[in-house]
């Protein structure tokens, strides 16, 4: 089992990752930390559903923001009307105007959006995700809609925080994919963004009993990982998603 894993991470651990996936956006800004931290979190956001189509609702607002999201957001309230009807499946255009409006609330204290992650360094994941939670559903501008709700899910409730854990896997881990920006957090204390194909393909594998794919399978997958890479378990991310996606597992036979 360890060298198929070992051989799949290779194989999808590679730049040819980046065309297709999320992360391409905040590899347009690799060598300014500001833009690159908020392209990540925001497109970290808007990662779910099919991916040819929050790609190109991506594609879209970073047009909007001239692809300078700092200085976009920075500018916030002037700039609030260029998001007038944009919306992408459960957020209204109100949820995404809330969202820059938390992040303008951030910038404009001092920090910078990586700061927000380091005020609860030193604390297990989960609670680095619950203190930035805390963080932003406590802000003025929360709308407290069910496309904001869905944008940011609590920790101490039942999902896998799947997009909050794909996003801290690009910002922590370092290699061809991954920008590994952050040392206040360890690698080896990442949690697996969970979803259906890593979850597919890890019961496939025996790697994962149960059925649910929320946050205490996420902890069970990641634990059983690390028996094959205890200091990065979560860069197997790269071999079960690129497994499921090309059902490359239905052809092991076990």
């Amino acid at each position: 089992m360890k060298e198929y894993l070992l051989e799949l991470r290779k194989k999808y651990e590679t730049k040819d990752f980046i065309k297709s996936d999320p992360i391409q956006f905040p590899h347009l800004f690799k060598n300014d930390i500001k833009n690159l931290e908020l392209m990540a979190f925001i497109s970290s956001v808007f990662a779910f559903g099919k991916r040819e189509a929050f790609i190109n609702k991506l594609n879209l607002l970073l047009q909007i923001m001239n692809y300078d999201p700092y200085s976009f957001i920075l500018n916030f309230i002037k700039y609030e009307n260029k998001l007038d009807g944009f919306i992408y499946r459960f957020y209204k255009d109100y949820d995404i105007k809330a969202l820059f409006f938390i992040l303008y609330e951030i910038l404009k204290s001092g920090m910078n959006l990586g700061d927000l992650f380091y005020e609860n360094k030193n604390k297990e994941t989960k609670l680095i995700l619950q203190g930035v939670y805390d963080k932003i559903s406590s802000s003025k501008y929360n709308p407290k809609t069910q496309g904001f709700s869905f944008m940011f899910s609590n920790p101490k409730l039942k999902g896998a925080n799947k997009r909050m854990n794909m996003f801290l896997r690009w910002m922590v881990r370092s290699g061809p994919v991954d920008f590994g920006v952050w040392d206040f957090i360890d690698k080896k204390d990442l949690i697996i963004p969970l979803d259906v194909h890593a979850g597919n393909v890890s019961r496939s594998l025996k790697l994962l009993e149960r059925k649910q794919n929320d946050y205490v399978s996420a902890c069970h997958l990641t634990e059983k990982l690390k028996e094959y890479d205890p200091n990065d378990p979560v860069s197997f991310d790269f071999a079960l998603f690129g497994a499921g996606v090309n059902k490359e597992f239905l052809q092991v036979l076990y």
